[in-house]
């Protein structure tokens, strides 16, 4: 069968596809109707982030049987038009887990250590040390809002800072093993108002689209800092530069926005935001695994569908 690859992709991904006997096509950066004459005779599409896997691509490729994302997250697919045409959708959840959570810490220690405005002034010549005095992660709380794969691996990134850890997440029925010393917290709203750091890592859908708004900021801490490297839309951005701007809300690190790019954002001229251009998945480890688990998902597949 003929399987597309739309976005950017490790050249495994297309190797792991031959080596099953099937023929790859790849070709990035199509435009909706190029896509949709790219796809005619294709079973399968392989995808990241940036082909937007419409109704009206689904409607017009009669042979997709397969959407595969390689990454996390499914918001650039409509995946309700692809299950009501009988195609299975599947994404790559753990591919990127370690590379979204080490750069969640990273941002946490470098907006405390202020590395990027310190890093800047030894380049033009300035020796700051007094300006650039910051805070300790350890024996901090950090309230994880998501305890799936990524929340997890941030939680044990955590653990290795003396950071308490306290996750939320309504959809865990039975509490994962080995992680008896997370504080499992009883509710949103109690781990927003007891956290020092608060890290989201859960998907954008209608329920969590604007889950922190400005009730939730209002709860926070005015000390606390809030590190978003999930999805965009899941933060009121408005609400957001509003407890920023307005002092209720210290310090926020951005990976992902509602609009990418996010343009003249107001939030980028704030000096207690730390921005990142959706780098979460960024690695060359992380999209290597990412590629190869989406070309198997879809190897698995198209054989299950020839029967």
């Amino acid at each position: 069968m003929k399987a597309l690859i739309s976005d950017p992709l490790s050249p495994a991904a297309a190797t792991t596809l031959q080596h099953a006997g099937h023929e790859v096509t790849v070709k990035t950066g199509l435009k909706p109707d190029e896509l949709i004459a790219t796809l005619q005779g294709h079973a399968a599409l392989l995808v990241r982030g940036a082909t937007k896997v419409t109704a009206d691509v689904i409607k017009a490729c009669p042979d997709l049987k397969v959407i595969a994302r390689a990454g996390t997250g499914l918001d650039n697919i409509d995946v309700a038009a692809a299950k009501a045409a009988g195609i299975v959708v599947l994404n790559t959840p753990a591919a990127n887990a370690i590379s979204v959570a080490e750069l969640t810490i990273g941002l946490m220690i470098a907006l405390e250590r202020h590395l990027v405005g310190a890093g800047n002034d030894m380049r033009n010549g300035k020796w700051e040390k007094s300006k650039y005095a910051g805070r300790e992660l350890c024996g901090k709380t950090l309230g994880i809002i998501g305890f799936g794969r990524i929340g997890r691996e941030v939680a044990l990134r955590a653990r290795a800072f003396g950071m308490h850890v306290s996750p939320y997440d309504p959809a865990i029925t039975h509490w994962p093993a080995g992680f008896d010393w997370a504080a499992n917290a009883a509710s949103l709203e109690s781990l927003l108002i007891e956290a020092d750091y608060i890290s989201l890592h859960i998907p954008l859908t209608p329920e969590s689209r604007n889950l922190i708004g400005p009730k939730q900021f209002a709860l926070m801490q005015r000390e606390a800092v809030l590190i978003n490297c999930s999805r965009g839309g899941i933060v009121d951005e408005k609400a957001l530069y509003a407890a920023l701007s307005g002092g209720t809300l210290r310090a926020a690190a951005i990976d992902v926005f509602a609009t990418e790019p996010p343009g003249d954002s107001p939030l980028l001229a704030l000096p207690n935001v730390l921005a990142t251009p959706h780098l979460g998945a960024s690695t060359a480890e992380a999209q290597d695994r990412a590629g190869v688990e989406a070309a198997e998902l879809v190897v698995d597949a198209l054989r299950k569908i020839a029967g």
